[in-house]
């Protein structure tokens, strides 16, 4: 057993959860507004055992410091390779819906490209491109620590729709934080969506564009997201990303 499926406490059957979620309820809320809730998809001690990663540094490619790069306060570690069995087993248990509904949006929004059913499949066209190096993160806030508005990238290959787990428990763990979106219309202001969260909650999100239904057809809105600023505490996030990085 690797060091890193030996140190995830996990609650059986995270596949059956995912397996059982109302992904037609999911699609709805994404259509109508930009993101949907997942509640209570990990149990307190999986969002504790995940947490708790964040201290083994070899379980990490890179650490960013936000600060630094301009993209505000606080930190974050990209998991490498091989995964922790959770992270892993979220990842490839919730592609596969995703993955349909990403295809409907880009049957509506005009785009060509089209996602395999099967995860790995997707994995390795993004490693023939070259984007080889894994996109789960773990997240850390402290107070005042806050994540600027932005959009995850990583290459020429980019899976429509990402996850965020909050392991931390609000008014608990930490105050402030919210975790918002940004919807920029053609011609329209800027709508903005705050997210409540609670611990083991995921909220599934676009990473770049989605489509809106308007009176003269279908048009695509540019998404970003971030978080608001920490007012007290500490707060621990967990983001899939589910096409890896040049």
């Amino acid at each position: 057993m690797s060091v890193a499926t030996r140190r995830i406490t996990r609650t059986p059957g995270v596949e059956k959860r995912v397996a059982a979620l109302d992904w037609q309820r999911i699609a709805s809320d994404l259509d109508a507004y930009g993101c949907a809730i997942v509640p209570g998809l990990l149990a307190s001690a999986e969002c504790k055992s995940v947490e708790a990663l964040y201290a083994t540094e070899k379980l990490f490619r890179s650490r960013i410091v936000m600060a630094r790069h301009g993209y505000g306060r606080g930190e974050y570690q990209y998991f490498a390779y091989p995964l922790p069995a959770l992270v892993a087993t979220l990842r490839a248990a919730l592609y596969p819906g995703l993955a349909s509904i990403a295809n409907a949006w880009n049957a509506k929004m005009n785009v060509d490209t089209r996602y395999p059913e099967n995860h790995a499949d997707y994995l390795a066209r993004c490693h023939r491109a070259g984007q080889t190096r894994p996109t789960p993160l773990i997240l850390k806030y402290e107070t005042g620590d806050y994540n600027c508005l932005h959009q995850d990238l990583y290459g020429e290959h980019v899976f429509p729709l990402q996850v965020a787990f909050l392991l931390s428990a609000p008014e608990r763990d930490f105050t402030g934080g919210e975790f918002v979106l940004t919807e920029q219309r053609p011609r329209m202001q800027s709508r903005a969506e705050v997210v409540p969260l609670r611990q083991g909650d995921g909220v599934i999100f676009p990473v770049h564009h989605r489509p809106v239904e308007g009176t003269r057809g279908t048009y695509r809105v540019n998404m970003r997201h971030g978080v608001s600023r920490l007012r007290s505490g500490h707060r621990h996030t967990l983001g899939i990303i589910f096409h890896d990085a040049k």
